[in-house]
């Protein structure tokens, strides 16, 4: 599939998305979003493809943010519409059952945040900087940031964040748990290929069960949770990778999976 916003390439089993507005920051306006959505379709429909990583093009920049030159006239219906269609898209990279993580080269401000905060972990370049600053600009988080946020971090500092719009380095991000390593710039792409290497060399039903069941099990009660990891857990006994895997475990040798 042919994408003008970003690119897309596919190493091994694993996508990389590089967001492509570096002139703009990479700010996410309606034409970027609409590729990143078709990549996110060509993930999730491709059984070759395991994991993928999202970053950005250019030395300076993750995602700036929404494009507040296509926002600032919007009424409030339109201001509706343009939200919800990056919410479904950001809901996507949390729904769709292989590992997606960020690689967060620059600014990840408002949107950018948002849409690494969908991802389900975040490596940052020493060079990165998050926040919502949505209250400078007379509105609030829409892209789901005002929950995520408060999902990864301390409630009480993802509103100190949320209400006074300042933003965050590398390693205070680090500090409150935003992400989960802080890499050299030119280490980045590296070290993020390097785990994601190592994730989908697990068998696929292994990756997508974690995944659902944190997923899944944040957003109900423990005990609740609990009884879906059971089932879930049963489930990988269904398998010859969970077979292939024990068996390499007893014998001493690397396991030979399948999927």
């Amino acid at each position: 599939m042919a994408y003008e916003n970003l690119l897309f390439e596919v190493e091994g089993k694993v996508a990389l998305i590089t967001m492509n507005r570096p002139k703009a920051l990479n700010a996410l306006n309606n034409a970027i979003l609409a590729d990143l959505n078709n990549a996110l379709s060509e993930i999730a429909g491709n059984d070759q493809i395991k994991g993928a990583i999202i970053t950005g093009a250019g030395e300076k920049s993750f995602v700036a943010g929404a494009d507040i030159s296509q926002m600032a006239t919007y009424t409030p219906d339109e201001s509706r519409v343009y939200m919800a269609y990056a919410q479904q898209i950001f809901n996507r990279i949390e729904a769709i059952e292989k590992p997606i993580m960020a690689a967060v080269n620059g600014y990840a401000l408002g949107g950018g945040n948002e849409l690494c905060m969908a991802c389900d972990f975040r490596y940052a370049s020493e060079t990165a900087v998050f926040g919502q600053p949505e209250v400078s600009l007379g509105i609030m988080p829409g892209f789901g940031g005002s929950q995520r946020l408060p999902r990864l971090v301390n409630p009480g500092i993802a509103k100190e964040l949320l209400l006074s719009g300042r933003n965050v380095k590398a390693d205070e991000a680090l500090k409150i748990g935003l992400v989960s390593k802080v890499c050299a710039p030119a280490d980045l792409i590296p070290e993020s290929k390097k785990i994601m290497a190592t994730i989908v060399s697990k068998p696929a039903h292994s990756l997508r069960y974690c995944k659902v069941s944190v997923n899944r099990g944040m957003d109900t009660d423990l005990y609740k949770a609990i009884g879906l990891e059971l089932e879930l857990i049963s489930l990988c006994f269904s398998y010859e990778d969970q077979k292939e895997g024990m068996k390499a475990f007893l014998e001493k040798r690397p396991a030979q999976f399948k999927s």
